[in-house]
């Protein structure tokens, strides 16, 4: 039970900051922000990234062990 939820947080998580993402780069790019608060953005995406990485490697790790805890 408790992988099936930590595999929905990371599921929420990875499609969550996507579309934040996608969103900050268009209005990024309608508005006219500066490079500098763009990559901003991009930095945070990519934190959020490594962290569902991490996350799905220990949600794999335990679903190795024997009775999955």
């Amino acid at each position: 039970m408790a992988l099936a939820r930590d595999a929905r947080l990371v599921a929420v998580v990875i499609a969550a900051t996507a579309l934040l993402w996608l969103g900050a780069q268009w209005l990024g790019g309608r508005a006219g922000w500066d490079t500098r608060y763009v990559f901003l953005f991009d930095l945070a995406a990519l934190a959020a990234f490594i962290w569902a990485l991490a996350a799905t490697w220990r949600i794999w790790r335990r679903g190795q062990r024997p009775g999955g805890k």
